[in-house]
C-alpha cells in the first residue's frame, strides 16, 4: 500500500472522516462529550467494583486504572470500528475504484481523535492524582504511535477477514472479552510467579498500558528490549496487514 495515495484522495479522506465522526454521535444530546464520559463512567464503575479487592495496597490506583482503560478501550474502539469499515463502504469501493485501505485509515483518525479527547481528561486526573509530570512524559509519543500502527495492523486483518467471514465480528467480541481480563487493567501481576509475568509480555495491549504504566505512575523509562518488543509485534501485525489487503485486494468485490 502507498500511503501517498491517500494525497490523491485527500478530499474524500476528510469527507469519510467528517461521516464517521458525525454519525457516531448522531441523534445524541452529549454528543462528542461522550467520548470522554464513556471511558471516565468505565473507569468510574471498576474503581467502585475493584478498589477493595485490588486496589487496597496499589499506589495511585485510580491512575493504574485509568491508564488500563485508556489503552484498552482505544484498541478495542478502533479494531471493533476498523473491522466494519470495508463492508460499510461496499457500496462506494464496487462502484468506484480509490484504495480500500481509506476507509479503514478514516475509522482509525477517528477513533484517534476521541482517544485524544480522553487522554486530555487522564492528564488532568494525573494533576488531581498527584502524579509529578517531568519530561519523560514525552516518551508516551512512542506506545502511542507504535499504537496507532497496531490498530491499523489488526483493522487491516480484521476488516478482510470480515468480507469473507461475518462470524469474525461475533468471535472478536469474545476475544476482546478475554484480552481484556488478560491485559492487568485491574490487578498487579505481582502475585504471580516470574514466569507467569513473563507471559502477560505475550499480550501485545498488555505491553502498552505498561508502558503507559512505567512511565506515569513510576516515572522511569522501559528498556530497550520492551521498545524492541512493541516494535517486532507492531512489524508483524502490520505487515500481515499489508499482505492480506495485496493479496484480496481484487477478490473483495466479489464478496460485498
Amino acid at each position: 500500500m502507498d500511503i501517498l495515495k491517500i494525497q490523491s484522495y485527500r478530499f474524500l479522506f476528510e469527507e469519510l472522516v467528517k461521516r464517521d465522526f458525525k454519525k457516531k454521535y448522531k441523534r445524541t444530546v452529549l454528543g462528542m462529550a461522550w467520548s470522554v464520559l464513556s471511558p471516565l463512567l468505565a473507569l468510574l464503575v471498576m474503581r467502585l467494583v475493584f478498589t477493595q479487592f485490588f486496589g487496597r495496597h496499589t499506589p495511585h490506583y485510580t491512575t493504574y486504572l485509568f491508564c488500563g482503560n485508556l489503552v484498552f478501550s482505544y484498541f478495542n474502539e478502533s479494531t471493533s470500528q476498523g473491522m466494519t469499515s470495508l463492508m460499510g463502504n461496499a457500496k462506494i469501493f464496487s462502484k468506484i475504484n480509490v484504495p480500500k485501505y481509506l476507509f479503514l485509515f478514516s475509522k482509525n483518525v477517528q477513533t484517534l481523535i476521541n482517544f485524544g479527547l480522553t487522554l486530555g481528561v487522564f492528564f488532568v486526573f494525573c494533576v488531581i492524582d498527584s502524579i509529578p509530570f517531568t519530561w519523560k512524559f514525552i516518551c508516551l509519543l512512542y506506545p502511542i504511535c507504535m499504537l496507532v500502527l497496531f490498530n491499523i495492523g489488526v483493522g487491516l486483518i480484521l476488516s478482510a477477514m470480515f468480507v469473507f467471514f461475518r462470524d469474525i465480528q461475533y468471535l472478536w467480541s469474545v476475544f476482546t472479552q478475554l484480552l481484556m481480563y488478560m491485559s492487568a487493567i485491574f490487578y498487579t501481576i505481582d502475585r504471580y510467579s516470574p514466569m507467569a509475568q513473563d507471559l502477560f509480555l505475550l499480550n501485545p495491549v498488555y505491553l502498552f498500558i505498561r508502558y503507559f504504566r512505567k512511565i506515569v505512575i513510576e516515572a522511569t523509562i522501559p528498556t530497550i528490549w520492551f521498545h524492541l518488543l512493541i516494535l517486532a509485534d507492531v512489524g508483524i501485525v502490520l505487515g500481515l496487514g499489508c499482505w492480506a489487503y495485496k493479496k484480496y485486494n481484487t477478490k473483495f468485490l466479489y464478496y460485498v
